[in-house]
């Protein structure tokens, strides 16, 4: 998390985290993104840190990931936990330098070329036609345990597409913009959702709708990409994810129970699980334990009314429109 003061390495005065517009170049094009920096009172100097620093790099590079179809960081890593590879190992079988896998994983971008050699292994039966190209850099053993894991995804390949159309279909959006460069996974989001209803009190369906608001857009913010690879629209309530009655429908785990209180009437939401918490970063952990500790006594109504207070949601809801992304860098309840 990015803090909101720091003392001026100059004075010692605290100073606040500011936000303003920037082009930034990044392989000799421009990208425009949202600069955080922290201004000295007295010197009127402005100071970055590395936390910062990530905040608009994420920013730019998402950009440039989304318009060469790069794969991105986590999509990297993903890849190399799929075929249960060492990065050194997928370096070799793709004829890289002997760190350039780790270094991808480290957030340094691919190439154009390199980036969607990448992309296209998430193919298995490219990914097969590599490791025999490799198989005379590879151990024995180690050729015949890679080549019969990535033949086992072969033939379950179908049974992958399915699952795949289900989750594109549910979602309805690319990786983009529109839903804060999120990875778009039916079991992180399910695992969000049971991490709140694990950790917050009565979760009637506008609150579960406004957490997931303010987590996304808070670790847009921080992080540079949100954590469900949802799209929230701004109606009279509130911001609400997409389609979200299709969405929490998805899940066996997960239920909406009718319950009414005085005269407001609507579904509480129960689980009957755990959330997994190891499909999640470290630093998405910490986005969602933020802001479930600061949001998870709220009732629906308060939840409704702080999200009434944000620039996003003032600006769009009118005209019922999504909410840009963008606009989680003017965040107030959070």
């Amino acid at each position: 998390m990015v803090p909101k003061k720091m003392a001026s390495p100059i004075t010692g005065t605290m100073m606040p985290l500011m936000w303003e517009d920037r082009d930034v170049v990044f392989r000799k094009e421009t990208f425009h993104v949202i600069f955080p920096y922290y201004k000295c009172t007295d010197t009127g100097e402005q100071f970055t840190t590395t936390e910062s620093d990530g905040v608009w790099y994420r920013q730019m590079t998402n950009q440039y990931c989304r318009k060469y179809g790069i794969p991105y960081q986590d999509e990297i890593i993903d890849i190399r936990k799929r075929y249960g590879l060492s990065a050194s190992a997928m370096s070799k079988i793709l004829g890289f330098g002997a760190n350039q896998w780790r270094k991808y994983e480290q957030e340094e971008i691919p190439s154009v070329s390199n980036g969607r050699m990448i992309r296209s292994i998430m193919n298995p039966k490219i990914m097969m036609d590599m490791v025999e190209c490799a198989r005379e850099c590879l151990e024995e053993k180690e050729y015949k345990r890679l080549a019969g894991h990535v033949k086992s995804m072969i033939d379950k390949e179908d049974a992958n597409r399915i699952k795949q159309y289900d989750m594109e279909r549910v979602f309805a959006s690319t990786r983009g913009e529109e839903n804060g460069y999120g990875q778009l996974s039916l079991v992180r989001l399910k695992n969000v959702m049971l991490y709140i209803l694990n950790r917050c009190a009565d979760v009637w369906t506008t609150k579960m709708n406004k957490i997931l608001f303010y987590i996304d857009f808070v670790s847009y913010r921080e992080l540079g990409t949100s954590i469900t690879g949802l799209s929230y629209r701004a109606i009279e309530y509130g911001p609400v994810p997409e389609r979200w009655d299709r969405v929490y429908s998805q899940f066996d785990e997960i239920h909406q129970v009718p319950r009414s209180v005085g005269d407001y009437e609507g579904c509480v939401m129960v689980c009957s699980d755990k959330a997994d918490e190891s499909v999640f970063s470290s630093e998405e952990l910490l986005v969602m334990e933020h802001v479930c500790q600061i949001l998870g006594t709220y009732s629906s109504r308060q939840l409704s009314d702080l999200s009434h207070k944000e620039k996003g949601w003032i600006e769009h809801h009118k005209s019922h429109q999504l909410i840009p992304y963008v606009d989680a860098f003017t965040l107030k309840g959070i």
